[in-house]
């Protein structure tokens, strides 16, 4: 065969394209195990993921067009899972990837900041590898299954402190504490010779940086209800070991903002080495603390900077503070302060050097909802009514009590003791006629939507379980009746996530669950009912409970979504007793695993 001569430039630029797909191809062979074989794989593969996840949902139009066909009945789609070793300990508002990107300034990044509803993951939250039904009330107190959480960082950390330890396939607590390691009913009986714990005086405390909870765990041997918050910060799922362990937790930060609680609610506020700079930015923190403390009540930190070397600026300050305010003095014990607030108002705050003075009349010191911290003192006399320490009626004589603060409504008084009796036959046939596991060891953690003046909670008092009162931000503000009988709650908008870890319900109660999503003035629905469902299920334990009462319509509008959320719907006729076109709907979650 004649050999064939090219040109040289044609040679040139054959050996050209050789070399270009030979590059191409060991490019290739490159890429794939760097995928294969290296982390930057795994982080690729995980973007990836989450980009698929969120392509369904990225077109808000398609989004409401998904819901309306399922609520309509006219799709009968079923959400998907999200990605399992993304999503075990999902919090929308709360997400550090998020948060990191903004201002440190007051910790305003440790906040709640909801991404917008349209760019939000339209899937089901799975639980992780290994998941159980949790271990049951009064037990799950001191134990809880690894499996459920399998974070070790608290344990390995604080394992010395007495807050938890790893004990085979259990997590076991035993009731220590960084300022108390010898447990936490060694320091109540410590505080005990200071503050009447017992006898009912004091009923609803505050633990601000609670870590897992032991202190306000042990409270409620003293009939002492204690609303623990922290953030979500480096001590891994702290507020979701508190729940799992059936204490009432809560997610927040006190940071720029009010905590989401009324004025006057809480009778006692601890904190145990919360490192919250109490007079920093001219004593915000404390301001907040005296809003929320009831005329009366008892303020105990415990930790810096009480007698902490190397504090003395800040222990000395702490005590100008409490003097400005004519906080009383009760004791010094080591490194614990306990003041005690005054009854009235004693003293106008006007000379001292943070420059506090009082908040005008036009200040409702119960708007809590994303309202700002104010550089003022809340007047006692600005809430109408005999609410303080003494005045009110010990527990559980305050249960039933009208509380001072039902005059919200006209006719208040009138409306809660109907409202009170209206809930006592409800549950009573919630138990009997619709076979719900209120009053057995199944379910422990509760939560009304729409809590109102807290009738369901009330009715619920002799059953072992706490309830989380959930006063919705655009309805009348009766969060603080609720506080003043001897309950607990938070204000919140059901458009948004709940500030909580996925699985920490047992059961979940609303009534008019629609009004919880509509605009009040235009009618129209701010979001949609598969996004609230979508939201219960992250926030529902599997096998939990939801009840839910409304018109025959909205029911079997709501029937449709929580098939399409996987749970497994049965409707029921109200009590013979009540009047109205109510339906009751019981859907109980499926335990299901990606």
């Amino acid at each position: 065969m004649p050999h064939l001569n090219l040109p040289a430039s044609k040679r040139v630029r054959q050996w050209r394209v050789l070399d270009l797909i030979s590059a191409a191809f060991f490019g290739l062979v490159f890429l794939f195990f760097m995928l294969v074989f290296t982390p930057a794989g795994d982080s690729l593969a995980a973007s990836g993921r989450q980009t698929l996840l969120l392509s369904a949902s990225a077109d808000p139009r398609q989004r409401l067009h998904v819901a309306a066909a399922i609520e309509a009945g006219q799709q009968s789609r079923v959400i998907d899972a999200c990605p399992a070793d993304t999503a075990a300990d999902h919090m929308p508002c709360e997400d550090p990837r998020l948060n990191s990107q903004l201002s440190r300034e007051m910790n305003y990044y440790r906040e709640r900041h909801c991404p917008p509803l349209e760019t939000s993951p339209l899937c089901l939250v799975p639980p992780p590898k290994g998941y159980k039904v949790p271990v049951q009330w009064p037990e799950s107190l001191h134990k809880i299954w690894h499996s459920n959480m399998p974070y070790n960082k608290i344990a390995d950390r604080k394992g010395h402190q007495g807050w938890m330890k790893l004990d085979g396939p259990h997590f076991i607590f035993p009731g220590g504490g960084t300022m108390f390691p010898d447990g936490a009913e060694q320091y109540i009986e410590k505080l005990g010779q200071y503050i009447p714990m017992n006898g009912g005086i004091l009923r609803t405390a505050l633990d601000m940086g609670c870590g897992v909870a032991s202190f306000g765990g042990y409270l409620l041997a003293q009939n002492i209800l204690t609303m623990s918050f922290a953030p979500r910060d480096s001590h891994k799922s702290q507020i979701q070991f508190a729940l799992e362990r059936g204490v009432p937790a809560f997610v927040a930060m006190l940071g720029t903002r009010r905590l989401p609680f009324p004025a006057f609610g809480f009778d006692l506020v601890h904190c145990s080495r919360c490192l919250i700079p109490f007079t920093a930015y001219n004593a915000s923190y404390f301001i907040e603390v005296d809003r929320l403390l009831r005329p009366g009540g008892y303020l105990v930190i415990s930790g810096p900077p009480v007698q902490w070397p190397k504090q003395d600026k800040e222990w000395s300050d702490l005590q100008a503070v409490a003097r400005a305010l004519c906080y009383e003095l009760i004791a010094v014990d080591g490194n614990t302060v306990i003041w005690k607030k005054p009854a009235v108002e004693m003293c106008l705050p006007n000379q001292n050097e943070f420059g506090l003075d009082l908040c005008d009349d036009s200040d409702d010191p119960s708007f809590a909802w994303y309202f700002k911290l104010k550089k003022c003192i809340t007047r006692m006399s600005s809430v109408k009514g005999e609410y303080a320490i003494g005045t009110i009626p010990k527990w559980p004589e305050r249960l039933t009590a009208s509380p001072p603060r039902s005059t919200v409504l006209k006719n208040g008084a009138d409306v809660y003791e109907a409202d009170t009796k209206r809930w006592v036959r409800r549950v009573a046939h919630y138990k009997n006629s619709l076979k719900i596991k209120l009053g057995t060891p199944a379910v422990r953690n509760v939560m009304d939507m729409n809590a109102f003046f807290g009738g369901f909670a009330a009715a619920l008092n002799s059953d072992p379980v706490w309830v989380m009162n959930v006063v919705p931000s655009h309805k009348p503000i009766t969060l603080d009746a609720i506080f003043d009988r001897g309950l607990i709650g938070v204000y919140h908008d059901w458009c948004e996530p709940f500030s909580t870890y996925p699985r920490t319900y047992d059961l979940i109660h609303a009534t008019s669950i629609e009004s919880l999503i509509k605009d009040p003035a235009s009618g129209r629905n701010r979001c949609s009912l598969l996004d609230l469902m979508v939201e219960l299920d992250r926030i529902l334990r599997p096998e939990g409970t939801v009840v839910v009462r409304d018109t025959p319509e909205v029911i079997e509008k709501v029937a449709r979504v929580v098939r399409a959320v996987r749970w497994k719907p049965t409707i029921y006729n109200k009590e013979p007793e009540s009047h109205g076109r109510e339906k009751i709907l019981v859907a109980t979650k499926t335990f299901w695993k990606s």
